[in-house]
């Protein structure tokens, strides 16, 4: 494995992403009917923020654990009761109380835990809040998308820009289904997750867009190779940036994730962090394994690429055929050579017969 890797990073390895699309495009189906499955019979596990709620916030006197907070209001009438700590005890969330119930509430956390009933804090939030919010993300992705379109149609061209709008939405569809059949809670901060993804799986697509656009430039009627095999040299010229890019930036969101929620109890981070978890290694999927082939598939129907492939498989095949070939010349031509020469031989050797005869005359 480690050969492997190494032979990786040096550049000596050449993996056949484009040749292998139906495998990705499988590969991506099968995660998007089960993202979409979880989104369809589990839903999103939207936050106070989004749905109303209560949300109360007190420090026990005590040591106790979360399942004896959860039954604590569960016994003063709360149903669904969210329980989570922080630097500053416990904060628990359930849905929207009457009053006489938030009242028994706070009567019931005071007395069990040894508390005065002001020092219960009570938050009351409103479904509309969460509306608001929903709604500008939504406008917010929207201007997003059109922004890319815009911006990759006229830096690059459109299908360019449809292979990379197709890939920013294969992520926040597996993003969400991730969600959907976690349970994560989807707050503020995980929409925020969300636009961050979708900038950093652009940021990568658009390099290895202009990689392609830079190979595929100097393809011609005498190319040598199709459009496939460009596509596919100029991806695995920034395979290694990618990934290193990946590996760069996923460390500090995994620390965040599995050590800050684990170990410190940082709760209120791990709603951004999962989507930033999953969205990197999807975004670095997409714009390898989707984006690619998809722009590929579309630029290999144009008239110009079509000649190219045509013309090569009429002459045994594109860069692979040519390489071989190459291989088999100089062994050719070496032959040809020692032909030629034994010729000369064989020609010296007749001449000298020749002369020798008119010597014999001679005398």
């Amino acid at each position: 494995m480690s050969g492997i890797a190494r032979r990786l990073y040096r550049g000596e390895v050449n993996v056949d992403f484009v040749g292998r699309k139906r495998l990705w495009y499988s590969l991506s189906a099968l995660l998007l009917v089960i993202s979409i499955a979880g989104l369809v019979f589990n839903g999103l596990n939207l936050g106070v923020e989004f749905k109303g709620g209560s949300v109360f916030s007190f420090k026990p006197a005590a040591t106790v654990d979360i399942e004896q907070v959860r039954t604590t209001f569960t016994d003063a009438g709360a149903h669904q009761v969210i329980v989570q700590t922080t630097n500053n005890g416990w904060r628990v969330t359930t849905e929207a109380l009457p009053a006489d119930t938030v009242t028994a509430v706070q009567k019931t956390v005071a007395q069990k835990y040894g508390l005065p009933q002001d020092q219960i804090n009570l938050q009351v939030i409103g479904g509309s809040w969460g509306g608001q919010v929903a709604n500008q993300a939504i406008i917010g992705l929207v201007v997003f998308m059109l922004a890319i379109i815009l911006y990759l149609t006229l830096a690059f061209e459109w299908k360019m820009a449809l292979a990379a709008v197709v890939a920013l939405l294969h992520d926040l569809v597996i993003t969400a289904g991730v969600y959907a059949w976690s349970g994560f809670e989807v707050t503020p901060a995980t929409l925020l997750g969300f636009l961050t993804i979708l900038g950093y799986s652009l940021y990568d697509a658009v390099v290895v867009f202009d990689m392609i656009k830079e190979v595929t430039a100097k393809l011609g009627t005498t190319s040598k190779m199709t459009y496939t095999e460009a596509a596919n040299n100029a991806l695995n010229h920034t395979l290694i940036r990618s990934l290193n890019t990946t590996l760069v930036a996923i460390l500090p969101v995994a620390a965040i994730l599995f050590i800050g929620t684990t170990l410190f109890g940082a709760g209120t981070l791990k709603d951004l962090s999962l989507a930033l978890f999953v969205g990197m290694l999807v975004g670095t999927y997409s714009s390898l394994c989707v984006a690619t082939p998809l722009l590929v598939t579309l630029k290999e129907r144009e008239p110009r690429y079509q000649a190219i492939a045509r013309r090569l498989a009429s002459h045994g095949g594109g860069a692979a055929s040519a390489a071989k070939k190459a291989v088999r010349q100089p062994v050719a031509a070496g032959a040809s050579n020692g032909t030629v020469a034994g010729s000369n031989g064989t020609a010296g050797a007749a001449g000298g017969t020749v002369a020798g005869g008119e010597k014999r005359k001679k005398k």
